[in-house]
């Protein structure tokens, strides 16, 4: 019975080794980038909408009738938050994905301060810290404007 054991192990280890020389050699091929719009649209049509969630919950307006603050008030309106800080996040990262990264070292360290200043507010709206999330969302206005200032038309602005 113990040379059935020991035959099995001299049978699988073969395999074994061969599954884990292709899974490391499957690793080191280049993954197929394949951008589904311009950065343009990525900006607009992902990045902006998810920002724009956290900046509308974040602070307070004054209005005639008085102060209203925008932090949500479920817990529904903090996952909502939670979401879009997830979508900007991962957005950096795609920002220095071949098609839309500019190839520049200041675009892949404003892409990466765009991730960091997202997962701040993510942490912010996860414990339902207002203030964090405020501070969070003017990171992340700092990113954007600065990024903004050196790779986007003057007139892009108006």
């Amino acid at each position: 019975m113990k040379t059935h054991g020991y035959a099995f192990f001299a049978l699988c280890t073969p395999v074994l080794v061969l599954m884990a020389i292709a899974g490391c050699s499957a690793g080191s091929s280049d993954t197929p980038y394949a951008p589904t719009g311009s950065q343009y649209q990525f900006m607009t049509d992902y990045l902006e909408p998810a920002s724009d969630v956290i900046w509308d919950s974040a602070g307070a307006i004054i209005t005639a009738e008085g102060e209203v603050d925008l932090q949500p008030t479920t817990e529904e309106g903090w996952l909502k938050v939670v979401h879009a800080a997830t979508v900007v996040a991962e957005g950096g990262n795609l920002l220095m994905m071949p098609g839309l990264a500019m190839g520049e070292a200041d675009w892949n360290e404003y892409a990466q301060g765009l991730t960091r200043a997202a997962l701040q507010a993510k942490r912010a709206a996860q414990a339902q810290d207002a203030d964090a999330l405020f501070d969070a969302g003017g990171a992340i206005y700092n990113v954007c404007r600065a990024c903004h200032n050196q790779y986007m038309a003057q007139d892009e602005f108006e």
